[in-house]
């Protein structure tokens, strides 16, 4: 077995669709669709490790994030989601725990951190879209195949007298769950604490009427009856999940982009990289052609509608910078075009909000925002002549760590607001980023709401506290220019650590304890010699060796 990885390994690139996939098998019927995982041993993202027993990498989750995403949009008919295994006796033993031995920190940390974007997106689909899902466990069912379970709204595991969940991490491998399963045991599925710490420290699991009497599983079903357990279950959730009434969905076709040496480009979305200074300059475009604004012409703009295909190249430059350029530190936003374009999308969003098509580019623009929140890089926004930050768009000056306007005498750049501002397009706090920006104290909120519909000057927007600062011309450049210069210069170690501590303030949810102690706690450990030194759990596992522990609380 090949003890390291490639010295130069191929960037990732998270654009596929069901003919490439590897690992699932998507398949419909009626009101249900089946998500069946198989993965194929030799199909790993790279060489050194071999999927076993229905375990995975970042390849595998890639396909299931595009998977969820084409029953979003593809298949509007469908209103619940089985999640199983074509393996037999086995539903999914979780993250490939080779692959974790051979990979960098880095990887191990972006890897958990997509999973968990992975599977806090069922969540929102079921929460938003009435999109339920079920987990039917046909197997043992361990680690991160287990977390994938209690993403789901129903837990069903087969009675079979050996298939068990399992939290094994702490007592084989020396770290964490990594997908947010100590925080939905805890927080989700109300499992007492004490049956909850034999359960994560016993690498045997739970099974049978035992997992459900510590609700780590909502129903078992004797192998025997398991298919129609499953069937039934389905066609439930089924009649309680989301009805849209519609019976075509619209494809999502590959987007296109134009890869270089140091950029991104995209049809509405680039990314120009400065390697010397490590940064990168995101800029995203208003639309450009008169967009739809009735569900005909929506339907039949499809994925090249605006605001989804927006969405779409936002999100996979994100995906990609986030994992194939670890040395580019901060990002700089910006953006480009006419607001009022920007502001009519935007009032069409809010005029078709109860049509399935509009709601789930909705939830789309919801999670690439929130997927640029949880990013370990530093966000600074720049607004200035010719800028577009209206409406949605406004949303990125809004995540951004700091925002600078600069205040031009002519051609002054203005920001503009409006309803989704206000809480459609929420962080995973729950809050608006105005909420949050301002602790929902209701004077300053009150204050910005009442500028809906006016154009925003650099001046106003300092008073009213919207940006960090609006430098005039003669400051603009220097101060910019400072602030990128001393920013880059700090360790990003503290900076990951001060930014997800500042943007996630005040307010927590089971999404932000769950990315807060993703940051923290894994990511400390996951660098522990007792995990990953010469004789570490995660590095002797299946070596028939002992891992040799530092017994010092730290």
């Amino acid at each position: 077995m090949t003890q390291n990885p490639p010295a130069i390994a191929p960037k990732v690139d998270y654009r596929t669709d069901p003919s490439q996939y590897r690992h699932w098998k998507l398949s419909f019927d009626g009101a249900v669709a089946t998500l069946a995982m198989d993965v194929n041993e030799e199909g790993g993202l790279r060489p050194g490790y071999k999927l076993k027993l229905n375990s995975y990498d970042l390849g595998v989750d890639i396909e299931l994030h595009d998977a969820l995403q084409r029953i979003r949009f593809e298949h509007p008919e469908v209103s619940s989601v089985v999640v199983t295994s074509l393996k037999d006796k086995i539903f999914c033993s979780g993250a490939n725990i080779f692959m974790l031995g051979l990979s960098s920190h880095a990887w191990k940390v972006n890897f958990c951190k997509f999973t968990n974007e992975t599977r806090n997106g069922i969540e929102d689909s079921s929460r938003h879209s009435g999109l339920r899902f079920l987990a039917a466990l046909n197997g043992a069912c361990a680690g991160g195949g287990y977390e994938l379970a209690l993403a789901c709204d129903h837990i069903l595991l087969i009675d079979d007298r050996s298939s068990s969940v399992s939290l094994p991490e702490v007592p084989l491998l020396g770290v964490l769950p990594g997908t947010g399963g100590l925080t939905r045991v805890t927080d989700k599925r109300k499992v007492r604490h004490d049956r909850a710490d034999i359960f994560c420290t016993t690498s045997e699991g739970v099974r049978g009427q035992r997992a459900v009497d510590w609700r780590l599983v909502d129903e078992v079903a004797k192998s025997g009856q398991f298919a129609e357990a499953v069937k039934t279950r389905a066609a439930a959730l089924a009649e309680e999940g989301r009805k849209t009434g519609a019976t075509k969905g619209v494809e999502l076709t590959r987007l296109e982009r134009t890869d270089s040496e140091n950029g991104l480009s995209y049809q509405y979305v680039t990314v120009a990289i400065d390697r010397e200074q490590r940064t990168a300059t995101f800029v995203v475009k208003a639309p450009t052609s008169p967009q739809p604004t009735d569900i005909a012409g929506i339907e039949a703009a499809g994925a090249s509608w605006w605001p989804l295909q927006m969405a779409r190249e936002l999100d996979d430059a994100i995906l990609h910078m986030r994992t194939n350029e670890l040395d580019i530190g901060l990002w700089v936003l910006r953006t480009e075009g006419d607001a009022q374009a920007v502001l009519a999308s935007d009032a069409t969003l809010e005029q078709h909000a109860e049509h399935w098509l509009v709601r789930e580019t909705v939830g789309f623009l919801r999670r690439t925002f929130a997927r640029l929140d949880v990013s370990s890089r530093s966000l600074f926004a720049l607004i200035e002549p010719g800028s577009c930050f209206a409406g949605s768009l406004a949303e990125l000056a809004f995540a951004a760590d700091r925002t600078y306007m600069l205040d031009a005498e002519e051609n002054a750049p203005t920001l503009q607001l409006n309803s989704l501002n206000f809480g459609t397009l929420p962080m995973v706090t729950s809050q608006s980023r105005l909420a949050r920006r301002f602790y929902d104290e209701e004077g300053p909120l009150s204050a910005a709401k009442a500028r809906i519909g006016s154009a925003i000057t650099p001046r106003e927007a300092d008073e009213l506290g919207l940006v960090t600062a609006a430098p005039d011309e003669l400051d603009w450049g220097d101060e910019l220019r400072l602030a990128i210069e001393e920013r880059v210069a700090m360790s990003p170690d503290a900076l990951t650590g001060l930014e997800a501590n500042l943007r996630f303030c005040e307010r927590e949810t089971m999404e932000t304890r769950i990315f807060g102690r993703l940051t923290a706690w894994q990511n400390w450990i996951f660098n522990r010699p007792n995990a990953v030194g010469d004789k570490g759990a995660l590095k002797v596992y299946g070596k028939g060796e002992k891992a040799a522990f530092d017994f010092n609380r730290v």
